[in-house]
């Protein structure tokens, strides 16, 4: 089975890199794994044409098809977010919505395989979890359009730098233990 672990924060080598270095670790003995990070792609903006509505793709070309082929190879796929502003970070909301092609709110529309689980990881700098809670909501409602089933969720609050992760790594692993369940 595989595992796609996607790292939603343009920054690469941060605490949301850290998380998707640890769950890919933790989830290895069971999964192939593999780690993309969303600002590795080169993808543009929604232009809200809507002739996706129509014909089930999108007018632009870049490397959505590309992530979308990594959705399509994984079984399971964990989605881990620091918040911008209480909410996941631009260029994996953009990603989102160019994702519309395979929303199922308009027919016709593309498909991944079924049968997928998501899973999600939010994490912010400051103490209160309802920012986190904001931030799975929206991964989670994107897995739903894209009928993937959410199976879990983890809220991490005060990190903020690579340094933080550390003394949560318990946490996180009991996370992946959960998923290595299934």
């Amino acid at each position: 089975m595989n595992a796609l672990i996607i790292n939603c924060s343009p920054v690469r080598s941060g605490a949301t890199a850290e998380i998707v270095r640890i769950v890919s670790e933790a989830l290895s003995s069971k999964y192939t794994t593999k780690s993309i990070c969303i600002d590795d792609y080169d993808f543009s903006f929604c232009k809200g044409c809507r002739s996706c509505h129509k014909t089930a793709r999108c007018i632009l070309n870049d490397d959505i098809p590309v992530i979308i082929s990594e959705f399509e190879w994984a079984d399971i796929i964990i989605s881990v977010s620091p918040s911008y502003w209480a909410d996941i970070p631009g260029q994996f909301k953009s990603f989102i919505d160019r994702c519309t092609p395979w929303c199922n709110t308009h027919e016709p529309h593309a498909a991944i395989s079924s049968g997928k689980k998501g899973y999600s990881i939010a994490l912010r700098t400051g103490p209160s979890m309802k920012e986190c809670e904001r931030i799975i909501q929206s991964i989670e409602h994107f897995y739903g359009h894209m009928e993937i089933e959410c199976c879990g969720r983890l809220g991490l609050c005060s990190i903020e730098y690579k340094e933080d992760v550390e003394s949560r790594i318990n946490e996180i692993t009991t996370f992946c233990y959960d998923i290595l369940q299934i």
